[in-house]
């Protein structure tokens, strides 16, 4: 009789404790702040994230959470990554989102038409990204992401790109680079036959001219035009953006005719062909307009001063044009 009462009370403590855990997983864990954070790092274990958890500010005991997560069957599916808690969450809600991934994710945008300079500085702003890149100069980052050469303008393709919490500037560019690749080749496999370039490379490098000098969208295929056609015939570009690429920081805002005639490798009046690297961050849609420019007999283009442009097949209508729009004479 004695052996049945202790047999009935275990089972009754049994119930009981099972009741009090079951309850307990289903309640809010009391937080201390308003929201609280934790970063895991992959390799890291169910104990760990379990300490990590209630050092940020999740009121509970470790080897609480750490006995749930096991008792789970879960724990080894704690994905690593950045996670945030507010009021509410439960000790199950909170391994659920370990579980599937449910991370909290900061974002950063590229801009086309940025120089690599801009895209350094905006990165050192983002939330929460891990700074990696502000001790190495830009041939040791275009090593870092398999770019020919010591420039990295023109190779990471621009748009939008999700991060997690703490990860570090280059995973951005690594990826921003991999879709600029994927791009360039899927854009190079649908160009015309007749195109004056001979590689994607040389196709990204137009393009990034055109994506500087566009200011109407329309414009785009007619530009794109002009400067194959010059291509083919040996005339230089003469491109003012890529003049002030090659002028780097000696660029105050005003581009004179004295630097138009001083030299460098992009200075497009000085040389003939292309410049040797993209200048810029270039969009999908000018790599399309080079690929494929539209059919035009201009050799010329100047800007009306509304973000379009006036294209002329002869010099003598292309410096009426300019007289006109440049200069606010008469056409």
């Amino acid at each position: 009789m004695k052996l049945w009462r202790y047999g009935a009370a275990a089972l009754a403590l049994m119930a009981a404790l099972v009741g009090a855990a079951a309850w307990w997983l289903h309640q809010p864990l009391s937080l201390g702040a308003p929201r609280v954070e934790v970063s895991i790092e992959p390799g890291t274990s169910p104990q760990e994230v379990a300490r990590l958890w209630v050092q940020a500010g999740v009121q509970s005991s470790p080897d609480l959470l750490y006995a749930w997560f096991r008792a789970s069957g879960q724990a080894r599916r704690i994905q690593a990554g950045s996670y945030e808690v507010e009021p509410g969450v439960t000790p199950r809600t909170l391994l659920e989102r370990m579980v599937k991934g449910e991370q909290t994710l900061e974002s950063v945008r590229l801009i086309e038409g940025w120089t690599f300079r801009q895209v350094r500085e905006h990165l050192a702003k983002a939330p929460h990204l891990k700074s990696t890149i502000a001790v190495l100069d830009d041939a040791q980052v275009a090593a870092l992401l398999g770019v020919e050469g010591d420039r990295v303008d023109g190779w990471l393709f621009p748009d939008t790109y999700a991060y997690s919490r703490g990860v570090s500037d280059m995973t951005v560019l690594k990826r921003a680079k991999a879709a600029m690749s994927r791009q360039l080749d899927a854009v190079w496999a649908q160009r015309q036959p007749d195109l004056p370039l001979k590689t994607p490379q040389e196709m990204l490098v137009l393009a990034s001219v055109v994506e500087k000098e566009t200011g109407l969208p329309a414009d785009r295929g007619l530009i794109a035009g002009v400067f194959a056609n010059r291509l083919r015939i040996g005339m230089p570009l003469q491109s003012d953006p890529t003049v002030i690429y090659g002028m780097g920081a000696e660029f105050d805002g005003n581009l004179r005719r004295a630097d138009l005639s001083a030299d460098t490798p992009w200075n497009t009046y000085t040389r003939r062909g292309l410049p040797p690297t993209p200048i810029a961050l270039t969009s999908l849609a000018a790599l399309r307009a080079v690929a494929m420019p539209q059919s035009t007999r201009a050799l010329y283009f100047v800007a009306r001063g509304d973000g379009s442009s006036v294209f002329s097949e002869t010099l003598a209508d292309h410096n009426r044009a300019v007289n006109q729009f440049q200069r606010g004479g008469t056409p």
